[in-house]
């Protein structure tokens, strides 16, 4: 995945609150091990960890962000090919940007969602959460939360190959959630969307994956806001491999042979390895969020 070098990124979309938030460990608080697998099959990719009850004791304190230093490195589309923290902002400039157009497309109005970039442990209005339940969406602030160590554990720990376009799926991913909030999705479901194979937590997930296939399918496409140029210049099928192999290392049947050692489908609430795949595909192919009715 190649970003067009004389492209501008807009900073203010992400918020740098690494090394600031307080310090809380809720996936430590449910239990030792058997509570982190918990933590992270039920969240990883998934909405705030109000969802599983991984939630902090104290009220949250707003995010301390440092703008001014993302806007100095991350300025240009050559900054996104040489770094990975200009590489998120820049992702995530080209999916809002295409939501954006998509929603205008269909009459509506899209509102953009902040990334906040943290590490260790990051306060929400969805509560406390560690690195350990992974990226996450928290519909009671509209933000999407990331720890950038999450890719390198995504190779190390899951198994995945990575590279750029494996980073840019787990993003749109996210915003694939930001999506169903702004349609209604995430209300008419309510916060118990029960587990198994065909509970509504799996549905949703795999709608959002869904999501950030028809994101990809524009990518190359998709005319920034400011400069009417694709932010996208090359995204080529070693890319959708990445992305591919990506979903299928966080199903929940990999997570759960991986660190239990057993797969227990009355359990899952993201789906499959081969269903994280189908979806993210439908949507590649089709490049329609029509294609992405996971509830059907």
């Amino acid at each position: 995945m190649q970003f067009d070098d004389d492209a501008g990124l807009d900073t203010s979309q992400v918020q740098d609150a690494r090394g600031r938030g307080r310090l809380g460990t809720p996936a430590a608080r449910t239990g030792g091990l058997i509570g982190l697998i918990v933590a992270l099959v039920g969240l990883f990719f998934g909405v705030g960890p109000d969802r599983l009850g991984l939630s902090g004791d104290e009220s949250p304190a707003p995010a301390t962000t440092d703008a001014a230093d993302l806007a100095a490195r991350c300025r240009t589309g050559a900054d996104a090919n040489a770094s990975a923290d200009c590489r998120t902002v820049a992702v995530v400039n080209s999916v809002q940007s295409f939501w954006a157009q998509e929603f205008r497309r269909r009459g509506g109005t899209y509102r953009d969602a902040d990334t906040v970039l943290y590490s260790g442990a990051v306060d929400t209005a969805c509560g406390a959460a560690s690195a350990a339940v992974g990226p996450f969406y928290c519909p009671g602030d509209n933000k999407v939360y990331l720890d950038l160590s999450f890719f390198d554990e995504l190779q190390s720990r899951f198994g995945a190959t990575g590279g750029p376009f494996a980073q840019a799926y787990v993003i749109a991913h996210e915003y694939g959630h930001h999506v169903q909030w702004l349609t209604g999705v995430m209300d008419r479901i309510g916060p118990n969307s029960g587990m198994g194979t065909t509970s509504n937590s799996v549905r949703l997930e795999l709608q959002a994956d869904c999501y950030a296939g028809v994101w990809a399918h524009h990518a190359q496409s998709t005319p920034q806001r400011d400069t009417g140029r694709p932010l996208i210049s090359s995204l080529t099928e070693e890319d959708i491999r990445d992305g591919l192999d990506a979903a299928a290392a966080v199903g929940d049947d990999r997570i759960q042979e991986r660190f239990s050692g057993r797969v227990t489908p009355d359990t899952w609430t993201h789906g499959s390895a081969a269903e994280r795949q189908e979806w993210f595909a439908r949507g590649l192919r089709s490049g329609d969020m029509n294609a992405c009715d996971t509830f059907r």
